[in-house]
């Protein structure tokens, strides 16, 4: 099947580096003038694809404590993506509930994580769980976002933050604590798939540059 008749899912969660190259870098994005296909499937949006510049300057290194942050998305470079269709909104509770009621998927958030995996790790840290964001108690460098995120025993997609939380009241909210093993096995049942990183990112760049 060619790219433009596969149909799409937003990946469910995205952590972002607070790294970010100089605009004057990037090129103008430029959207194809093709028209969607039809028919359009039921709760997706065309995104039409096109040319843009992808990627990030090394110089944004300098900005970040976390080494090698930057390096694999460097240099800027043009690339040409076809136009595709995209999910207008992210994963629900609700959806992701039907998916592990129809499969028996467990996340890999609780799955408890093996000796074999992480030898070095004391038997305490060997529990499910996964990590959830954690505000600080006072202002601090945006160049290392470790700061704000830990790892949270017993934290899953039925309980976001942890043991004592829970989904219900929110089935329509977006499901976290999902890595991307999991979201591709989601859009598998789903007959989709994930984007492609050049993909996101012509997406979530909105027809903007930089």
């Amino acid at each position: 099947m060619s790219m433009k008749s596969i149909p799409l899912l937003p990946l469910l969660f995205l952590p972002l580096s607070p790294c970010f190259a100089a605009e004057s870098a990037f090129g103008p994005t430029v959207p194809n003038a093709t028209p969607a296909p039809t028919p359009s499937p039921e709760g997706m949006v065309w995104v039409p694809g096109g040319e843009y510049s992808m990627g990030s300057d090394k110089r944004c290194e300098s900005l970040c404590d976390l080494s090698g942050v930057a390096v694999d998305a460097a240099p800027i470079h043009r690339v040409y993506v076809d136009g595709f269709w995209m999910d207008k909104t992210e994963v629900t509770n609700a959806q992701w509930a039907k998916f592990v009621a129809a499969t028996g998927y467990k996340t890999i958030a609780e799955i408890a994580p093996t000796k074999e995996e992480f030898p070095t790790a004391p038997p305490e840290n060997l529990v499910a769980g996964s990590t959830v964001f954690a505000p600080t108690p006072h202002k601090v460098a945006l160049n290392n976002y470790f700061q704000w995120w830990t790892y949270e025993k017993g934290a899953d997609w039925r309980h976001p933050t942890g043991p004592g939380s829970s989904i219900e009241g929110k089935e329509n909210y977006p499901v976290v604590q999902v890595a991307y093993p999991d979201a591709v096995a989601y859009a598998k049942w789903a007959g989709k798939r994930l984007p492609t990183e050049a993909e996101w990112e012509f997406a979530a760049r909105g027809g903007k540059a930089g």
